[in-house]
């Protein structure tokens, strides 16, 4: 295990240029704004409309904005919703049934959930105030009245998870807080995200405040239109977003020290720090910060951010995901495979698929990648063996049937969906992949038990629907083992093309450097947008040939992003060391870049 001194940032942010006095933090401070907007409005009679997402702690806002703004009329919209009976019926279709993990993307959208006729009631009690101040506060609350002054209520994802996982909240409009967090996910991920989020895209052109309460007891107000400016500054510039980290059953001790982590935490197992959909993403307003979803970024800049082909594509998802998995001191990941697309696309709903990589960061001299069938196996004797080590009558003969590759420091195995895999124990994993990050088929979990003491979930018919028979010892070693090839060098650097699989969407390139790297997005217009990692050196500086942006300090282990529209950059150490520094960057396949 490599040791070092930590300089791993955390809490990356971008800085909002003049907006010192845009965001204001506390009830008081924003019961003040939000009266000076009535006021600024005029009117005899104002409409606050407080918008929010699923998972946001509506009966608080409610109380602390009728607190300090005093209205004739509070409403609260959820009490519009249909039965939760209704609910259920609405979306059992894309529940899975009784599978705890999978089920299918939905289609449905918000004021399907509300009934019609108490929307009507709300709306007349609205129309009823002739004149003061009407207060509307909830999800749906723009369906019982746009509003004078609109508030949008967002919430980062991990905080939902969190919430999820304390039992303080349910899903969209059931009392379920009490069920397991792992059913409470999947329906929001099938289910409440997408519905929410079809219903948030156009509103984040109209808000007129975004009302942050990720930490309940410091709420923030930001004023809209320096929100919007904090998202076009954005894409003009590389950037981080906020990384989260979480335990697991094989979780290691590498993140601890590296990221500076609680070192009393059992274990972190995972880090999700360039997953759009999962992480946050933070705006600087002078001292003030304001968390908002990643996600958000992608919906308002989808073009500058991903580039024309890569949005032509895709639309607004964000396809390339990197995410650290810590074996270091733990266990095997499970022994798993990837749906093929057209499975994927079938069965789930999704589009494309998970293709992926592994790349290690660090490794003890024991790490190992399985990675792949032996040759000659016998389909019929591995099929029963993983049935028979799910009933545990004996535990899978691994080796019998998976290759075990040793892996090292920086080596890159490449994962196309189909191919059998596991990062074994003591390993580092820097997992480049496609966006879509559930559907992880186990086979065969080694006989352990989950944190929560209960075996995890194994889909061995999914895995075995879709396990590649023919990605064998030879075609392993051919096709996805250190696929390494030089592109070119320059003063002080030199490039290679590291993957990824030609069924793969997404290129990876390394650069080791001591001096400073060119790198062009390919634009707007022809380009995708860049995702890289500082794999090797303490820091390194990015920066604009032309000054386009502030230069921006990376330090080792950082994912950045760096959006399409900002073309050409350049990456060099922070210091004038010859000590080696390397970059993996990864990008959408578009044509030369």
């Amino acid at each position: 295990m490599t040791m070092r001194h930590s300089n791993y940032d955390k809490f990356p942010f971008v800085a909002v240029p003049n907006s010192d006095a845009a965001c204001v933090v506390g009830w008081e401070p924003i019961g003040r704004r939000l009266r000076e907007a009535v006021r600024q409005r005029g009117r005899t009679k104002t409409v606050i409309t407080v918008e929010c997402y699923p998972g946001v702690f509506e009966a608080d806002i409610l109380q602390a904005l009728s607190r300090e703004l005093k209205p004739a009329l509070a409403i609260r919209a959820t009490d519009a919703l249909k039965s939760e009976a209704e609910i259920n019926r609405l979306c059992a279709p894309f529940l899975g049934g009784d599978d705890p993990v999978f089920g299918y993307l939905s289609n449905l959208t918000l004021p399907q959930f509300f009934d019609a006729g108490q929307v009507a009631v709300l709306k007349q009690q609205v129309q009823a105030i002739k004149a003061g101040l009407v207060l509307v506060v909830g999800v749906g609350a723009r369906l019982i009245a746009e509003g004078d002054v609109l508030v949008y209520a967002d919430l980062a994802r991990w905080e939902i998870q969190q919430r999820q996982r304390r039992k303080e909240i349910g899903n969209l409009g059931v009392s379920n807080a009490a069920q397991s967090p792992g059913l409470k996910y999947k329906r929001a991920f099938f289910i409440d995200w997408r519905v929410a989020d079809r219903w948030k895209k156009p509103l984040l052109r109209q808000f007129d405040f975004l009302l942050d309460t990720n930490n309940p007891r410091e709420p923030k107000l930001a004023e809209g239109e320096a929100v919007r400016r904090g998202l076009a500054e954005a894409v003009r510039r590389p950037f981080r977003v906020v990384p989260l980290f979480d335990p697991g059953p094989w979780g290691g001790q590498w993140m601890k020290e590296v990221c500076d982590l609680d070192r009393s935490a059992v274990n972190y197992a995972w880090c999700f720090d360039c997953v759009p959909e999962e992480n946050s993403l933070r705006l600087g307003f002078g001292s003030h910060r304001v968390e908002i979803p990643a996600i958000n970024l992608v919906f308002d800049q989808p073009r500058a951010l991903l580039g024309d082909p890569v949005h032509a594509r895709f639309g607004d998802e964000f396809p390339i995901r990197f995410d650290f998995l810590d074996t270091m001191g733990g266990g095997n990941l499970s022994f798993q495979v990837h749906p093929l697309t057209e499975y994927i696309q079938q069965k789930f709903g999704m589009h494309y698929t998970q293709d992926e990589s592994y790349y290690l960061l660090d490794a003890a001299p024991d790490a190992c990648v399985y990675l792949g069938l032996k040759e000659g196996v016998d389909r019929e004797a591995l099929v029963c063996d993983l049935q028979a080590a799910q009933t545990g009558d004996a535990p899978f003969p691994d080796e019998r049937y998976v290759n075990r590759w040793p892996a090292k420091k920086h080596d890159h195995f490449l994962i196309p969906a189909g191919t059998c895999h596991c990062s074994g124990k003591n390993s580092m994993v820097l997992e480049i992949s496609a966006t879509p990050y559930i559907f992880t088929f186990k086979m065969w979990d080694w006989g352990r038990l989950g944190l929560d003491g209960k075996p995890r979930p194994i889909h061995l018919e999914h895995g075995l629907a879709n396990l590649q028979w023919d990605r064998t010892t030879d075609w392993v070693r051919e096709q996805l083992i250190n696929r390494i090839t030089p592109l070119g060098r320059g003063e002080g650097w030199r490039e290679e093309r590291t993957g990824l699989h030609g069924r793969e969407f997404i290129e990876t390139r390394r650069h080791w450097f001591t001096g400073r790297v060119p790198h062009h997005t390919g634009g707007l217009e022809r380009g995708s947008v860049n995702v890289l990692n500082l794999v090797e050196g303490d820091e390194a500086v990015v920066e604009s040939p032309d000054g386009a942006f502030t230069p921006f300090v990376v330090h080792y282990a950082e994912t950045f992003i760096v959006p399409a529209a900002v073309g050409a950059y350049t990456v060099r150490p922070a210091d004038s060391t010859e000590r080696e520094h390397a970059s993996v960057k990864a990008s959408v396949r578009v044509g030369p870049l």
